[in-house]
């Protein structure tokens, strides 16, 4: 499969990359930054330079065309401030969604965050408070528009970079908690290979389930 990675150089992406890549699926990466080109190749994905900030959905739209699937994998990231998480945790996941239904592409996963339906504790702080804000509203359109797609949300715990367990609690009501980024790599794997998993908000913190059979007891 042609598996086309928005903010395809994070943390999560470039470990999706490989495992697709090993499989013998076809991962694109599309980047922002040119000179992280070699770090998306050494992944084993071929690279795409397209800014989500600034493209138009027509643009977008034809570096997605031919894909099988669609993972938004993009966030502004660390040290970012409250305006670039609308942008790109926000906007872009927007455009992402609108542009695989205009390409055609019907399956999307898209990567969102445990526990962004509650609300923001008071006195927490203004760039945490928008990046909740705006993954609830990428979800919410995704939720809301009546675009032609086969979506999946995915709700991490608290990412940390240990080696990945295998093991993981899967479904709308799991709690917060930890979660190995090898872990959602591999969630994601298998959600794109399950149908069943369409329409569907998951969270997603490690737990004692193997992969494969946490996702299949979640689809359908």
């Amino acid at each position: 499969m042609r598996i086309v990675i928005a903010g395809g150089h994070g943390k999560i992406a470039l470990r999706l990359a490989r495992l697709l890549a090993a499989r013998g699926d076809r991962p694109v990466a599309l980047i922002r930054n040119p000179d992280h080109t070699q770090d998306v190749v050494d992944a084993g994905a071929e690279p795409v330079v397209i800014d989500l900030e600034q493209a138009s959905v027509t643009e977008l739209t034809e570096k997605i065309m031919g894909a099988d699937a669609v993972v938004f994998a993009a966030g502004a990231g660390p040290g970012s401030g409250a305006a670039r998480k609308s942008t790109v945790d926000h906007k872009a996941a927007s455009l992402t969604a609108n542009a695989a239904a205009l390409a055609g592409v019907r399956r999307l996963v898209q990567i969102s965050a445990i526990n962004v339906d509650q609300p923001v504790p008071e006195g927490a702080d203004e760039v945490w408070a928008a990046y909740v804000a705006a993954k609830k509203a990428a979800d919410d359109d995704l939720k809301e528009h009546d675009l032609d797609l086969d979506w999946t949300i995915l709700r991490p715990g608290r990412l940390t970079d240990e080696a990945g367990t295998g093991q993981v609690d899967l479904g709308e009501a799991v709690e917060r908690h930890d979660v190995t980024r090898d872990d959602v790599a591999a969630v994601i794997v298998a959600l794109l290979d399950e149908p069943g998993t369409a329409k569907k908000v998951l969270n997603l913190v490690n737990g004692r389930t193997p992969v494969l059979e946490a996702v299949r007891a979640v689809a359908g």
